[in-house]
């Protein structure tokens, strides 16, 4: 590995995070009853619309507001392209990476001949080698920490988590070492590290490779998290973490590796801080992201047929909200609702929760209300399992009480 160590570190900023070019898509499918949480001593008054509205936007501290300075973003369909599987998109993304730059390399359990748990990394080991492509021993903290060691040489590592419960093990390496490093060295390094593996709630795999820990990391600085949600946004969002200079932990979802769309043939990447409007609509603003997204379009069409029109935005960039595009939606909807995966207390839901009321409280006529997964241990047995994920109808449901 050292053949391609790349000579000088760069980088005397201390923290900004880089944004690249963007371009996205929209999609919709998939499956069906839990809790609903809502923001508890809301004032009465705030029953009815507010009259004072600011003209001005709110002063929105610490979050990225990344306008949209290009509108021509072409959907996929009126380009030349082809059909490629969710975890096959994840892999032409990083295959072409590895093209571009020689600095890029991968390690990890089984990444190597075996091509992967998800076999996002098939073929790679043959055409690249093995000291680009790594199969390392089952220790996370190890094989972790080596990575964020070799960004800090120069090279571009891409660690995957066979699954992200595992990553657990390496949650010292990725918190006091990944996120921190750029600061307390002053700026002499970069840790440009994409950390990425499969999570979330599958068919009864059990409660510790159920784990949905985008809320165990999303308090560590230094560090941004995306999700991937189609096989478009996979791509190009593995290309551009790919590309930051900074430590970017992409979470794919167990049951999306699947998903089949049509890509362009032509490059892109995605903006790591730009959220995706899936679905334009007027009455109420739903945010989702992952898995959930599908869940949320399944339950828009029977939203649309009893007379809501919900506009559906996956955030994608959990950390930071690109709240630009969340509160334009606030301005013009009024009302909020957050559906994810995570888990209740302390998830992704609760810091959007309480940034939207933080910067756009001035224009909500309801309070926010977050569809979560219970605060359980996921059951082996499926039925209970579909039981503390949040279900299409709960959504229907949320969004009638919001709208009353």
């Amino acid at each position: 590995m050292s053949a391609i160590l790349q000579g000088g570190v760069a980088s005397t900023a201390l923290s900004p995070f880089k944004t690249t070019d963007s371009n996205k898509l929209v999609t919709a499918p998939s499956r069906s009853s839990l809790s609903v949480r809502s923001r508890s001593d809301w004032s009465k008054s705030f029953g009815s619309r507010l009259i004072a509205r600011r003209s001005q936007p709110p002063l929105i501290p610490n979050a990225v507001a990344t306008k949209k300075t290009d509108n021509a973003e072409s959907s996929t369909s009126s380009k030349s392209g082809h059909e490629l599987l969710l975890f096959e998109a994840l892999q032409e993304g990083l295959e072409e990476e590895m093209d571009r730059d020689p600095h890029v390399c991968v390690m990890g359990e089984d990444v190597g001949h075996y091509g992967g748990s998800y076999k996002v990394t098939k073929g790679l080991a043959d055409k690249f080698g093995d000291l680009r492509v790594l199969d390392t021993p089952i220790c996370e903290n190890a094989f972790t920490g080596m990575g964020i060691g070799a960004a800090m040489t120069g090279l571009r590592p891409v660690i995957e988590g066979m699954n992200m419960g595992f990553l657990l093990l390496a949650f010292n390496q990725i918190s006091n070492n990944c996120g921190m490093l750029h600061y307390t060295s002053g700026g002499q390094f970069t840790i440009p590290v994409v950390i990425r593996g499969p999570g979330g709630v599958g068919r009864q795999l059990g409660a510790e490779h159920s784990q949905r820990l985008e809320s165990y990391f999303q308090s560590i600085p230094g560090i941004q998290m995306v999700a991937c949600s189609t096989p478009y946004n996979a791509k190009g969002l593995m290309k551009a973490a790919i590309r930051s200079e900074n430590p970017v932990i992409l979470f794919e979802h167990v049951l999306l590796y699947n998903l089949k769309e049509s890509i362009p043939d032509e490059e892109y990447i995605c903006n790591l801080e730009e959220a995706e409007m899936v679905r334009p609509g007027e009455h109420i603003t739903i945010l989702t992201y992952s898995r959930m997204r599908y869940h949320v379009m399944q339950a828009a069409k029977t939203l649309v047929n009893k007379g809501y029109d919900p506009e559906v935005i996956d955030i994608r960039s959990l950390k930071p909200f690109d709240l630009y595009t969340i509160g334009n939606s606030v301005k013009k909807t009024h009302r909020v609702l957050i559906v994810e995966e995570c888990m209740r207390t302390g998830g992704i839901g609760a810091s959007l929760t309480a940034a939207i009321n933080e910067n756009f409280h001035d224009y909500l006529d309801a309070p926010v209300m977050c569809l979560s997964s219970q605060d359980v241990p996921t059951p082996y047995a499926g039925t209970l399992e579909e039981w503390t994920v949040v279900q299409p109808a709960q959504i229907v449901t949320a969004v009638e009480q919001l709208c009353q």
